[in-house]
């Protein structure tokens, strides 16, 4: 009988690759719960028709009668990928993020422990760990947590419940943080695909401030690679940093974008910095490279031209639909 994992999220960007990944490198079956907010994607509702290992659930996680009608069966784990996760849309109103990042979390803690799952891989980011100076040392599991917007901050509580559900019950919980992803199915509201779908279609190319925001950036193939290793071989109660080792200005990754594009530099223009904009984030990998002998193998030039290239196909297509 082959083992089933319930993804939450497997429509949103990581967790659209991750199920990719899933059904072409393992023999993971899969149920996929998502409540198709506007950054999903519908296609996944009725991906992978030639295989019986992959079905769909249209449900919100923090809705706990829906959530009984999934668990039903004990899954092998759970991979908690859902998330309000766009820093602009938490600072405008934060209650969602509240609601779907922490609650939603709780109540999947709560499946766990009422045996509906072996274990859960509680998917987070470095942006709990705050900001970094430009010559700190970067993040380690062991950084003290110190988000500094409403979105960190509910990614960085819903970490702290599942750490907590570990210590008080002996939950098998186990905890990733990952660097900033980029790659294809990421939606157009998000850094890297804003600037490639502007270049592409003639506008402007906004950049927050002076654009010397520092990130560490991760193919999200690398990633999916680094959960499975988790999946596999992690330990309980433990937290992972995965991270790209490709730190970037924000003004260089524009700059390299525009110039991959034959585009103007000109066509650049910097606007009024974020609220509460984090200044640089750095991963410390060493734990992950140790413990599960994982690293990235996709370098950010690589990872950008594949993405690029992939939402060029995206305006093509888009402009084929709408002749």
């Amino acid at each position: 009988m082959k083992k089933e994992l319930l993804v939450t999220g497997g429509a949103g960007f990581i967790g659209a690759n991750f199920i990719y990944y899933l059904i072409n490198h393992t023999d993971y079956s899969v149920t996929n719960i998502d409540a198709l907010t506007y950054a999903s994607h519908p296609f996944m509702k009725d991906a992978f028709h030639n295989t019986d290992r992959y079905r769909f659930i249209h449900g919100d996680i923090t809705d706990q009668e829906q959530l009984k009608s999934i668990f039903y069966k004990k899954y092998e784990a759970i991979i908690h990928f859902a998330a309000e996760s766009h820093v602009d849309r938490s600072i405008q109103y934060a209650a969602p993020f509240i609601e779907t990042n922490i609650m939603g979390t709780l109540n999947l803690l709560n499946a766990v422990r009422d045996g509906k799952a072996k274990k859960m891989i509680q998917i987070s980011t470095d942006e709990v760990y705050g900001s970094l100076k430009e010559k700190e040392a970067p993040f380690t599991e062991k950084t003290p947590l110190s988000p500094n917007n409403p979105y960190s901050a509910s990614k960085a509580g819903a970490d702290l419940l599942a750490q907590a559900y570990y210590n008080t019950f002996k939950l098998p919980v186990i905890i990733t943080r990952c660097s900033n992803n980029y790659g294809p199915f990421q939606h157009v509201e998000k850094f890297i695909p804003k600037v490639i779908t502007s270049a592409l279609t003639g506008k402007d190319i906004p950049i927050y401030g002076d654009g010397g925001q520092i990130r560490d950036w991760l193919f999200v193939e690398d990633h999916c690679r680094a959960i499975h290793a988790v999946l596999e071989n992690g330990k309980i109660g433990s937290v992972y940093n995965i991270g790209g080792g490709q730190e970037q200005t924000n003004l260089e990754v524009v700059q390299q974008i525009v110039d991959y594009l034959g585009a103007n530099r000109k066509r650049i223009k910097h606007t009024e910095d974020r609220l509460g904009h984090d200044r640089r984030y750095s991963i410390n990998y060493e734990k992950i490279k140790r413990e599960l002998h994982w690293q990235p193998r996709v370098d950010f030039a690589e990872g950008l031209k594949r993405t690029i290239e992939w939402y060029q196909e995206k305006v093509k297509e888009n402009k084929r639909d709408h002749k």
